[in-house]
């Protein structure tokens, strides 16, 4: 008989919650992101960290109970359901597989690429895309997608309607810009619907524990998911999902990885399981300061790097 290992069976509880304690002097170097009221109001000591296992083991410290929005951490999920439910042509037809040098929500960047989206983690490539769910308004194209995560997955999802009051209060012309480029271009056929979908995606919220739950879809065999479309996703996590840091965090985190401006990280040790963290002050790149501290403490220990 071959024993199976996960390095995750090294890790120990007290051993993680020392790095949860750590991770709130990391915390105080960051900043709330200004521009969605709610998000500006959220406590900057919440500190959270979900692992599951491809085993079937979990790991939790923390503000565990502390539910948040997904932000930006939805679009590797939307990049994934939309692979599987229109396939591989349809998807990358409105949106590239390049990494890119600029900000998330760089209009620059879409125009000097001719209106096509350089890839699915910036706004332009996840607006571009929320605009291929089925449904004609942005409640119902966001009740396909929560439907399917929490039915493939087990995680519970839920669309966090103060939240999206919040970011509906303040017009957000960047990407409104970068919805009429893509609109012209020939990506989207509407504005409104397209922003509208995007704003309730982004809405969408869960725990640590959730998050990591969901996780597991791109880090172990799925009867719903295909493999090629869980390599790709998990590809573009790497090269793209820090935005403009991703390469350094390749480096220094070696795991395929997407941010978002709530404070939540999701990264995937493929085969092994996947890992969730929430701390909702960033970094000047928009990503968790006290997150990828803990993600950092997690790879280099067990040795968790795609990199070896």
């Amino acid at each position: 008989m071959v024993l199976s290992f996960t390095p995750f069976a090294a890790l120990t509880q007290p051993q993680l919650e020392s790095w949860v304690a750590q991770a709130k002097v990391y915390a105080h170097a960051g900043r709330l992101p200004d521009y969605i009221p709610l998000l500006a109001q959220a406590d900057a000591e919440l500190i959270a960290v979900g692992i599951r296992t491809t085993e079937g083991q979990g790991y939790v410290a923390g503000a565990i109970d502390q539910p948040f929005a997904l932000m930006s951490v939805v679009k590797p999920l939307l990049l994934l359901f939309l692979l599987e439910t229109l396939g591989w042509d349809a998807v990358f037809a409105r949106v590239g597989i390049d990494p890119s040098e600029q900000p998330f929500h760089s209009l620059a960047q879409l125009n000097a690429d001719r209106g096509f989206p350089r890839n699915p983690m910036l706004n332009s490539g996840a607006i571009a895309l929320a605009a291929m769910l089925p449904g004609e308004k942005g409640a119902e194209r966001c009740e396909t997608l929560r439907l399917w995560l929490n039915q493939a997955a087990g995680s519970r999802f839920v669309l966090d309607t103060a939240m999206l009051a919040s970011v509906r209060s303040l017009r957000n012309e960047v990407n409104r810009a970068i919805a009429d480029v893509l609109l012209r271009a020939g990506y989207i056929n509407h504005v409104e619907s397209a922003l509208d979908t995007y704003n309730h995606l982004c809405c969408l919220a869960g725990t640590v524990t959730d998050l990591a739950q969901v996780g597991l879809l791109l880090a172990q065999p799925n009867v719903q998911v295909q493999p090629i479309h869980q390599r790709a996703t998990n590809a573009l996590m790497l090269t793209c999902g820090l935005y403009e840091a991703s390469g350094r965090f390749a480096v220094r985190i070696g795991l395929p990885t997407k941010s978002g401006v709530s404070g939540a990280l999701l990264s995937i040790v493929p085969g092994q399981g996947a890992i969730a963290c929430y701390s909702p002050t960033l970094d000047d790149t928009g990503n968790s300061v006290a997150g990828l501290f803990l993600l950092e403490q997690l790879t280099q220990t067990l040795n968790l790097s795609v990199f070896g």
